[in-house]
Order: structure tokens, then C-alpha cells, then sequence
């Protein structure tokens, strides 16, 4: 007889190994497929996950998976001023970390295989998916985790091309650290992007950066480092990819359907953090998904709870991109007055401080209130760890 799955899920990243596992504690017939040989590889992020994201998800992770822990998140503006939110988090061994969540999937029941990358897709009463190798899997539900691939919804034509920007970082030896999370403002070499430095463990770093001229994100990190003087240190790899950068597709669910993490573009979009959003939504997923199981009814009418428990939960995504568009409309001299004006701890400003931070915006430079720096705060502000900033 042909084997059926409650639900099939292409991709096993933090998204789709998050669901598999949901998906089986309700105890559905699950089957992800990887194209690659091997769970979390290459490895595409700055691996931070909040200590927040991980007890809001209700995970235990073990010590083998986490690099180091951080106190937070720092700004580093072009005058090299600074300004911190203290919440304590962790840098993962990112592939390690994947494929201890794609163990617990497969310790619960979930069928992960690899090398099967999905290529053709129909809709018969079931779906229907042939990967490369010529095996055909047949599923209730089909879950797309497939990243920025966005595999599944591009072969149904269920939205248009979402925007990107392109990461590229160095993994490093000896880069001196601050014990944050250190993110840098400097339009000079990232546009409509950032630059990043962030600790692992063994005097190692991720140094990298994110911008919207991908032809030359790699100069732009080559001057980065010869201005911190950093370009003899020791690279002992350089990876990256491209991130999702619009917010959420216009549908993420369909007849028999749902999108989850970058596939469905959950990063946030100020400073691209996706690991939280993924996760989450995967678990969102597998609820909607075994209600529609124990209804027997995959249809969009059932499948549609899924963005509102998204769309409920996770921040207001127009509200960041607008505050991000303001950001990269500032000057280097208007984000050092930016600088100059904000407290050094941005986690405990009080409204007399944010009365006289209006006062001498508005006595000083009243351009940057048309320019909507009032939109840069919220957009900080929604990119914090309770936001699923990271």
C-alpha cells in the first residue's frame, strides 16, 4: 500500500526540524526532506538565538550546541559612540545546533531523509512530490521550509519574488570582543545594511555584514577590516547567503499549505534575525496542522488559524520596515547626532529621557523628525528578543 504522511515538510532548518518535532508531540505522521547531505550545512546566519526566544519555545539545549553566551546587543554608530540593550543570549554552534533539533524530531518519530531534494509537486487528492532521485512521497499537508528557496510556494505560483540582501561573513581568530552582539552603522561600507562582529568560543568571531549591493559585499567587508585592522587575522572560512528582507509574503498558506520560517519570510527585518521567527512558526504550523488532520479537512478555510497565530504573536512587520527605511535614509553625521543624544543603556529609558531626547532633536536638527527617526525608535524597539528580534 502507498504510504501517506499527516504532513511532509521540505527542509530541515531550524524551521523544519521545529516543526517536524511539533508535529510528532502531536503525534503526526511526519517526513522531512533535505536536499543536503547533512542537517545544518553550510551554515548561512551570525547563529544568536535570545535566552528569551529559547524559554518562550519551551527548549532545554544542551551545552554542546552553544557557543557563548552574550550579555545583549550593542550599536556601534560611525564616530563609534555606543549604545546597548542589555538580554542575555547565546551564539550557537549553528549546525549542531539543527541537527540536535532534527535528532529530537527523529526521537519522537519523524522521518527525516537526505539528498532528497523536492523538484516536482502536484495536487491529486494528496500531494504528490518527486524529489531529484526520482522517489515520489505523498502527504496531507505539505509545510515549505525550504528558506529563501521558498521551494514550494514558487513551483503553486503562490507569491511573487520577495526582496533580498545578501550576507557574508568570516569565521576568525583573535577579534577582540565586547561580550555583545556588536552591530555597526556605517552607511560607508554597508549600505542600506550593517556590519557585525560576534564572539564564539575558542577566540573565534563571526565578522560580517549585510547589504542590499551584493556585488560588492565583499569589498565593503575587505575595508571593514583593514579600518579595524583585522585583516591579518586568521580566517578559517567564509560563508553566507541571501536573507529574506520585505517581511512576510503576501500568503503563507493555502488549500493544503503553509509557509514557515524564510520561506515564508519570517526575518526581522532591521537586522535580519530569523531563528526565533522559524522556530516559532513552526510550531504554529504543527498546531493548525493537526487540527486540519483530526478534522480530515486540509482546506485554506481550516489552514487559515495559522496566520493569525503568526500574525498575532509576532511584531508589526510595516511598522520595522519603515523604521529601517528611515535608518538607512539617515547620514553619517545625523547617526552621530543620533549617538550623541541617546543613553548609552537604550533598555532603561524613561520618559523624561525620551521627552528631552525629543527637546533636542527638535531644537537641534528638526530634519531628522521629517526624515522619521520616531519611526528608527519603534523599529528598534520591535526588533527587541520579546519581539523575536533574535
Amino acid at each position: 500500500m502507498e504510504e501517506i504522511f499527516d504532513v511532509i515538510i521540505v527542509g530541515a532548518g531550524p524551521a523544519g526540524c521545529s516543526a517536524a518535532l511539533e508535529t510528532r508531540k502531536r503525534k503526526l505522521k511526519t517526513l522531512v526532506l533535505e536536499e543536503n547531505s547533512v542537517i545544518g550545512e553550510p551554515v548561512h546566519c551570525g547563529e544568536c538565538l535570545s535566552e528569551l526566544a529559547v524559554k518562550r519555545l519551551g527548549l532545554k539545549i544542551p551545552e554542546k550546541v552553544v557557543s557563548v553566551k552574550v550579555k545583549g546587543v550593542r550599536v556601534i554608530f560611525p564616530n563609534r559612540k555606543s549604545a546597548y540593550i542589555k538580554e542575555p543570549g547565546f551564539v550557537l554552534e549553528k549546525e549542531k545546533f539543527e541537527q540536535w533539533l532534527g535528532e529530537e524530531a527523529e526521537k519522537n518519530g519523524a522521518k527525516i531523509l537526505l539528498n532528497e531534494k523536492a523538484t516536482e509537486i502536484k495536487k491529486e487528492k494528496n500531494w504528490k512530490i518527486k524529489t531529484a532521485g526520482g522517489k515520489e512521497f505523498t502527504g496531507k499537508i505539505l509545510i515549505d521550509a525550504s528558506g529563501t528557496a521558498y521551494l514550494l510556494s514558487k513551483k503553486l505560483n503562490l507569491n511573487q519574488k520577495f526582496e533580498t540582501v545578501i550576507g557574508i561573513q568570516h569565521r576568525m581568530k583573535e577579534i577582540p570582543n565586547s561580550g555583545f552582539l556588536d552591530f555597526y552603522l556605517w552607511p560607508e561600507l554597508a549600505p542600506k545594511g550593517y556590519l557585525w562582529s560576534i564572539p564564539k568560543a575558542g577566540k573565534r568571531s563571526n565578522v560580517g555584514l549585510v547589504t542590499n549591493q551584493k556585488t560588492k559585499a565583499n569589498d565593503f567587508l575587505k575595508e571593514f577590516l583593514k579600518k579595524e585592522k583585522w585583516e591579518n587575522k586568521k580566517t578559517e572560512k567564509t560563508f553566507g547567503g541571501l536573507v529574506s528582507s520585505s517581511g512576510p509574503l503576501k500568503k503563507t498558506f493555502d488549500d493544503g499549505i503553509m509557509l514557515i520560517g524564510d520561506a515564508a519570510g519570517f526575518t526581522s527585518p532591521l537586522f535580519e534575525g530569523g531563528t526565533s521567527l522559524a522556530m516559532a512558526s513552526g510550531k504554529f504550523a504543527a498546531e493548525v496542522a493537526a487540527k486540519a488532520v483530526e478534522k480530515k479537512d486540509y482546506s485554506k478555510e481550516v489552514l487559515k488559524e495559522y496566520k493569525s497565530l503568526w500574525k498575532k504573536e509576532f511584531p508589526d512587520y510595516n511598522k520595522i520596515i519603515k523604521g529601517k527605511k528611515a535608518l538607512y535614509n539617515l547620514t553619517e553625521d545625523e547617526l552621530n547626532f543620533f549617538a550623541s543624544i541617546i543613553p548609552e543603556d537604550l533598555g532603561n529609558i524613561t520618559l523624561l529621557e525620551r521627552i528631552k531626547i525629543g527637546f533636542k532633536i527638535w531644537f537641534t536638527k528638526p530634519q531628522l523628525i521629517w526624515k522619521g527617526v520616531t519611526s528608527v525608535a519603534k523599529g528598534f524597539s520591535y526588533s527587541k528578543a520579546k519581539n523575536y528580534g533574535w
